[in-house]
């Protein structure tokens, strides 16, 4: 069960750096992103899907870019993250309880 949990975070995370890649270096190929985060290009290649299918980059015949929806997706992040973050944490403190009692 965990193991699936952090199986997604992995995943999620690398989705997160592709898509900081391309916030930074607009337009950006598969090649490069490879070769700067050690991922393999199948990777790079599945999480470019995943954002272009969320709306968060497009296709160019430059690399990847940025769309509209980009910056409010980014903007509503870490928000995001801290309420997973919290909910995780209380998930932690309720298995200690438990654990002692």
């Amino acid at each position: 069960m965990i193991d699936r949990l952090e199986q997604e975070v992995d995943t999620l995370q690398r989705h997160l750096e592709v898509l900081r890649m391309v916030l930074e270096n607009e337009p950006i190929g598969i090649v490069r992103m490879s070769n700067e985060t050690g991922h393999p290009h199948h990777k790079i290649r599945y999480s470019l899907r995943v954002l272009e299918e969320a709306s968060l980059i497009e296709p160019t015949s430059q690399g990847a870019a940025t769309t509209k929806e980009t910056s409010e997706f980014v903007a509503g992040l870490n928000g995001r993250i801290d309420d997973i973050t919290t909910t995780v944490d209380e998930m932690s403190i309720e298995a200690t309880v438990e654990s002692s009692s």
